[in-house]
């Protein structure tokens, strides 16, 4: 019952976050919380159809709807009282009265990683290594698990060996985009799939901007790779600094409207980064109880399949255009689409300005 009362004050519409953050405080537990009636509610200052809002019956079993669902898809519920509650998270003005899971949270200084879907191969590159290195050092990423940038940072923490966090805008058994099902089950199980939405809640456009909060409230500190000049990253970097949190951004070709918002933030006092230790000279581990991880072993990069071996050695002898690596291969659009992405996200490929490919040296 006591999962469900979260569940249910978490869905009480008309009341925000913090006003039910201060009756909380006031009452202690959800439980208390419904025990009151409802013209002790408009007592304490509600308006009446607050006051309704939290007594409704249809919410309680809504509550109970939720967690059976949650439980039959293994997703675990995280009120803000819990021990796994991410700390830092917990302190932000806005935080998620509960969080629904999938994966263990990682106990560790989280740092977000964040940039455009419409990413190029220098951006994606860019935010595959940084995450890689800073995975290695032992910093939790944290992503939205969207195209472009996002999936390159959760790829190179996994690349690593490290953990990472995927703040989702849906229910954390939705898997979006839809490509990414793979990378969401290797994310469960090496970090953390978690959203505010419940299991079965599908991605609203309206719903992206609001979670931002939540990947800079985890974090110790925001990376923007790449985002133009209305890039939803840069949501993310002011939700960043309104949280206090460091901002840091890679430069980028003044050129390329995808280096826009990256340069700007730079202009305005944001770090620029060149490499990973460009971050960690600036991360307080000294202050912070929270443990660095220990690096597993990286995946073997020759774990190919026939797709992405031909590919590979066929760029050994020069960059090609997509349409050059179909002719040489032979391989349908699809396939070697689909080869082409694995191999930029195992980073052994990259994509330049001009849409060529080519091997990525060590």
């Amino acid at each position: 019952m006591h999962l469900q009362n979260w569940i249910r004050l978490n869905a009480v519409e008309g009341i925000g976050i913090a006003r039910k953050l201060e009756l909380l405080r006031m009452f202690k537990t959800p439980e208390a919380l419904f025990e009151m009636d409802r013209k002790e509610w408009i007592g304490l200052g509600l308006k009446p159809d607050q006051a309704d809002s939290l007594l409704c019956p249809e919410k309680l079993q809504e509550g109970a709807e939720i967690l059976k669902q949650a439980e039959r898809k293994g997703i675990r519920v995280i009120p803000i009282d819990h021990q796994e509650y991410p700390e830092f998270l917990r302190y932000i003005h806005d935080p998620p009265l509960v969080l629904y899971v999938k994966g263990e949270i990682p106990k560790g200084l989280c740092f977000g990683v964040v940039g455009s879907r419409k990413a190029t191969g220098y951006g994606m590159d860019a935010a595959f290594r940084l995450a890689s290195d800073l995975a290695g050092e032992g910093c939790v990423i944290v992503s939205g698990m969207a195209r472009g940038i996002d999936t390159a940072a959760h790829t190179g923490a996994l690349h690593a060996g490290g953990v990472t966090i995927a703040v989702l805008g849906c229910g954390p058994d939705q898997v979006y985009p839809p490509e990414n099902r793979g990378l969401m089950d290797r994310i469960a199980k090496n970090g953390a799939v978690i959203s505010e939405y419940p299991p079965g809640v599908k991605p609203q456009t309206y719903h992206f901007p609001v979670r931002n909060r939540i990947i800079s409230g985890i974090s110790i500190g925001v990376l923007v790779v790449e985002a133009g000049q209305k890039s939803g990253s840069l949501i993310t970097a002011q939700a960043a600094l309104d949280q206090g949190r460091d901002v840091f951004a890679v430069p980028g070709n003044i050129n390329h409207h995808n280096s826009q918002g990256t340069n700007r933030l730079i202009m305005e006092g944001a770090k620029l980064v060149l490499s990973a230790e460009d971050i960690l000279e600036e991360i307080p581990w000294s202050l912070s109880a929270l443990p660095r991880h220990k690096r597993s072993p990286a995946p073997r990069d020759d774990q190919l399949t026939h797709e992405e071996s031909l590919i590979l050695q066929t760029l050994k002898t020069e960059d090609l255009y997509h349409d050059q690596i179909a002719e040489k291969t032979g391989f349908p659009g699809h396939i070697l689409f689909s080869s082409l992405l694995q191999l930029e996200l195992k980073g052994l490929v990259r994509k330049d300005l001009t849409g060529r490919y080519a091997i990525v040296l060590d």
